[in-house]
């Protein structure tokens, strides 16, 4: 069982007994919420295990990162799993969901703290505003809007590490916003999930404050983006 990961990562037996654990949960929970339409353990480790783990030479060591829209954990959770040393703040404005992820950090031991709030409404929070090394996310919106949720939660000279499919065409609509809100595209790295397409990773370091007005919140990150 998920011997991919197991090569590709090195994992411990500890390590590969969490991803099972992780598995079962995420299976089981799914019966009662609706956290994700791959359930199958083969998709389960390439699509969203493998996926997730591609990012983790991105993150500092002992590195405070919060994720955007965390739903079924990815990437934070498997990411914990390999690297005990990052510590984590789960945002994630579904209740449920919430309620999932607080069983699994619970069950696995993790150091992560689960907070039931919208994105923007944190962003606005002077204790989570600009005070993280590293944000992140995965399939919560297009890469424009993602930026306008994520960057003012990082300090200046941290890092937004978004995980997105293969529309290149992301990367250009994000161009205005990265800018307009105080990063700038630091690296790229495309691959291949063996038979289910090229995913790409952006990695865009904070160079300057995000101006307070940011997000805009009501709606009008996804409405009308930088």
């Amino acid at each position: 069982m998920f011997e991919i990961i197991k090569k590709e990562f090195s994992l411990s037996e500890e390590q590969l007994n969490n991803f099972k654990i992780y598995y079962f949960l995420l299976v089981e929970w799914n019966k009662m919420f609706n956290l994700t339409t791959i359930l199958e353990e083969k998709d389960v480790e390439i699509k969203h295990f493998y996926d997730s783990l591609k990012g983790v030479n991105y993150f500092k060591k002992e590195a405070s990162v919060v994720e955007i829209g965390s739903g079924g954990g990815f990437p934070s959770i498997p990411l914990m799993i390999l690297r005990r040393d990052l510590k984590f703040t789960l945002i994630e404005s579904v209740g449920k969901k919430c309620t999932f992820l607080k069983e699994v950090i619970k069950k696995l031991n993790l150091n992560a703290t689960v907070l039931n709030i919208r994105a923007e409404d944190g962003a606005k929070n002077d204790k989570l505003r600009e005070s993280f090394d590293h944000v992140t996310a995965r399939a919560v919106a297009r890469l424009n809007t993602l930026a306008e949720y994520c960057i003012p939660f990082i300090k200046i000279g941290g890092t937004f590490i978004a995980y997105k499919g293969s529309d290149v065409l992301e990367e250009v609509e994000a161009q205005n916003a990265v800018k307009k809100l105080g990063a700038k595209l630091e690296e790229k790295e495309s691959y291949t999930l063996f038979d289910n397409g090229e995913r790409n990773i952006y990695i865009y370091k904070k160079v300057e404050k995000t101006d307070k007005k940011y997000p805009r919140g009501n709606g009008k990150e996804r409405k009308n983006p930088l």
